[in-house]
């Protein structure tokens, strides 16, 4: 149950952390995203925990039940350049609601693979959308400058929202599509929400009634095995 000192002990901890904002979304309902770290290990699993068995399936490209100790730390314990990773937090009770990284591909230091996911009682409200846009302007600040996502072929909102940022598809292989999103070149003025992606801001793609998520071999896995393989 969501208290008043929650939502306080929120706010300590936002005017604590430079690097998080609060956010409104297209709702009304608000969140706190800022970088995720070790600490938030809980955070995390607590979310999982949250996701349907169709989300997870989304998210994994197969069944999932749990979380081993291992995948939580590699989710948790990254070091903002090579492998970045935002959360969202229900701003009213501090739970983590959506979260957003990417992973560099070693082999092509501009090309990184992105994971997006939305607890399901959080979808459809531009959470995803507002997610990918941040992430995708911390990219840019680290030389990527391009996204790669590998989508159930069934993700009709993540298909949405991908083509909504100029997403192509490139590839399709057991049941995914893999897309290639350009990121737009860092300008000196304007937010990210606006240039980040492909030059769009993604404005009204929330996700729908599905999983708001992207997933591939980097992002997949504490062992980046790429999900059909498992």
């Amino acid at each position: 149950m969501t208290t008043a000192a929650d939502a306080i002990a929120l706010d300590e901890e936002l005017a604590g952390q430079p690097e998080a904002s609060a956010v409104a979304l297209r709702d009304g309902s608000q969140v706190v995203i800022r970088p995720v770290g070790r600490a938030d290990a809980p955070l995390l699993a607590d979310g999982f925990a949250r996701l349907s068995p169709e989300s997870r399936r989304m998210r994994f490209l197969r069944r999932k039940d749990e979380l081993t100790p291992a995948e939580v730390r590699y989710f948790t314990d990254v070091d903002h350049h090579d492998h970045e990773a935002l959360g969202a937090l229900d701003r009213a009770g501090g739970r983590g609601v959506g979260v957003a990284r990417y992973v560099r591909d070693t082999g092509d230091p501009q090309s990184a693979e992105i994971a997006v996911t939305v607890v399901d009682d959080w979808q459809g409200r531009g959470l995803g959308a507002e997610l990918l846009a941040r992430l995708s302007g911390r990219a840019r600040a680290a030389g990527i400058r391009r996204f790669t996502a590998l989508v159930s072929a069934d993700n009709a909102a993540m298909a949405g929202l991908l083509r909504s940022v100029s997403a192509s598809p490139v590839h399709g292989e057991y049941g995914a599509v893999e897309y290639e999103i350009p990121l737009a070149p860092a300008a000196g003025s304007g937010s990210d929400r606006q240039r980040a992606v492909g030059g769009h801001d993604g404005r009204g793609q929330g996700g729908g009634s599905h999983q708001v998520a992207v997933d591939g071999g980097r992002c997949a896995t504490a062992l980046g095995e790429r999900p059909h393989e498992q």
